[in-house]
């Protein structure tokens, strides 16, 4: 190889000064050059055929020399400059990708760049590196980033999940992926993503039925050492093996080879495990091992996330159940328990046998009367809170405002409420979450402030959308600000729960004067600059520079 190396580079060289070598020895330096060269160097004659290559070029290409002389190269050679060919190495030309395979199932991924030959300009000289490592890191980097991005979807987990193992195939040309998670009882695994093998709801059973039969279940080696576990030639020890009859047909249903089984790992703990199936001719490196992984713990975050969402709905309609029991017994039980009471009192008055004294009926029909209003008013109020999404479908201002003239309606109470700008900029979300706090805020005044009127104050400052509620009732005790406990407690927690959900903030202290002031406070998504100041007369308007209700 060494002698082809010189060839190369004394055609070149004499090429260019019309002459061989000088005094010095150039081309003996240069040939050297060439051989000691990092990447790979190769001339290519006009039929795109491989006709000379440095040792750096052989080792690439994984062939012999001989057998690689002759033989079509992998380049899209573009003929027309020439330069220095060991000038490819620097920055000449432009640099393009090309797929060579020197053997069935093995790919490696050259970047290369190509010149005329100087003085053969049917000929062109090659400079081409290895790239497959880092072209294969990118698209893995790329799979991850994909698969993260889907857990803010809203789609089931199983349909996260099976695009998850898709991603994985594709990412690594896999023959198979299966992802098999806890269910709900916590004792048996059961397929919720699968790529490659066809669908098979009973496989479990199945697999259980194998391990009753004397089979070693490598993937349970997995899940209960919470360690990756990685066996060669693992598709023929099961085609091979009678323990494995039950699910032979669907194993073998793809050509596969090594195996490998990684946890889904949550704090430690094993929530499933992601199963691949190579190809044969694929070998399970470091590098591949580390991607499963990778990919093992966005499924783990996937199954990790729904827990989670399952839980906080569950203690949320828990708590919800508690509170309106609270709010029941505190007021609409004992409301018809005072009603029947009544009813019964008029029962007694009814069997006697003198005369009863209108004036003992008027007063208990009056006092049925007002109880039975006050339940209607209380039970009416829970419907409007419960009512579903509402700031979602009437936009935040609608729903707030809908809110107070409800209230008013069946308390009484007034409300100066006064909306700026900016509240296009709240998300459905959160304005789902703004509402149901001042809702909260509004409900404390009408049960304990014993108030005539309440002041909302609602708008965008800066990049924070910011509401005060306000009243002038009794206020709260001196110096102190409501602790959560056992009645109101509930209501605050969830309160500064909610606005934590959005990174925002909820304080109640006393008002201005009298009474009580919540404030929340939630941050919004910066948009792009305002590109002049704002007008004396738009901060005029700003509904939240009023010192009335402000708190620390």
């Amino acid at each position: 190889m060494p002698s082809r190396g010189r060839e190369v580079v004394e055609t070149q060289r004499g090429a260019e000064d019309g002459a061989g070598a000088d005094a010095a020895g150039a081309p003996m330096a240069w040939a050297e050059l060439v051989d000691h060269a990092p990447d790979g160097l190769a001339v290519i004659d006009e039929d795109g055929r491989f006709v000379q290559l440095n040792a750096a070029a052989v080792a690439l290409c994984a062939r012999p020399a001989e057998a690689l002389i002759g033989r079509p190269a992998p380049f899209d050679v573009a003929r027309g400059s020439s330069s220095d060919a060991l000038g490819l190495l620097d920055d000449g030309g432009a640099e393009q990708v090309c797929t060579w395979a020197p053997a069935a199932g093995v790919g490696r991924k050259f970047a290369y760049r190509t010149r005329t030959l100087p003085g053969d300009p049917a000929r062109a000289v090659v400079a081409f590196r290895d790239v497959s490592g880092e072209h294969h890191r990118q698209r893995r980097v790329a799979a991850i980033a994909r698969t993260a991005a889907k857990l803010a979807s809203d789609g089931s987990i199983a349909t996260l999940l099976d695009a998850l193992a898709q991603e994985v195939l594709r990412t690594d040309m896999l023959a198979g992926v299966q992802i098999l998670i806890l269910d709900e009882s916590g004792e048996s695994l059961q397929i919720m993503g699968s790529a490659g093998f066809p669908h098979r709801p009973d496989f479990f059973d199945l697999l259980m039925e194998c391990r009753a039969r004397g089979a070693h279940l490598r993937m349970l080696d997995a899940f209960e050492q919470r360690e990756p576990v990685v066996i060669p030639d693992r598709g023929e020890v099961i085609q091979a093996d009678p323990d494995w009859e039950p699910l032979r047909e669907h194993m073998g249903a793809l050509r596969w080879d090594w195996f490998a089984s990684v946890p889904l790992l949550i704090r430690g703990r094993a929530t499933g495990i992601m199963n691949a199936y190579f190809a044969p001719g694929q070998v399970v490196g470091q590098r591949t091992l580390e991607f499963l992984q990778a990919m093992a713990h966005q499924a783990a975050v996937a199954v990790d996330y729904v827990a989670l969402l399952r839980n906080e709905r569950e203690l949320a309609r828990r708590e919800e159940r508690q509170r309106l029991a609270r709010d029941l017994h505190d007021s609409i039980v004992q409301q018809v328990f005072s009603i029947a009471m009544q009813a019964k009192v008029m029962g007694v008055l009814g069997a006697r046998t003198e005369t009863v004294p209108a004036d003992s009926v008027r007063r208990i029909a009056e006092e049925v009367g007002a109880l039975s209003k006050t339940v209607l008013t209380d039970l009416r109020a829970m419907v409007h809170e419960l009512r579903p999404s509402v700031s979602t479908q009437l936009g935040l201002e609608e729903a707030v405002r809908s809110l107070a003239e409800s209230t008013t309606n069946r308390t009484g109470l007034r409300f100066d409420l006064v909306v700026g700008a900016g509240l296009e900029r709240v998300g459905p979300e959160t304005a789902e979450d703004v509402y149901r706090i001042v809702a909260e805020a509004i409900h404390n005044v009408v049960k304990h402030a014993e108030a005539r009127c309440v002041t909302l104050r609602m708008g965008v400052r800066e990049h924070s959308l910011v509401v005060m509620v306000a009243d002038d009732g009794r206020g709260m005790p001196p110096a102190e600000e409501p602790e959560p406990s056992t009645t109101d407690g509930y209501g605050l927690t969830s309160m500064r729960e909610r606005a934590e959900r959005w990174g925002g903030t909820v304080r109640v202290g006393p008002g201005a004067e009298t009474g009580t002031s919540v404030r929340l406070a939630v941050p919004l998504p910066v948009s792009v600059p305002r590109t002049t100041p704002p007008r004396p007369e738009d901060r005029a308007d700003d509904p939240l520079d009023s010192k009335e209700g402000a708190t620390p």
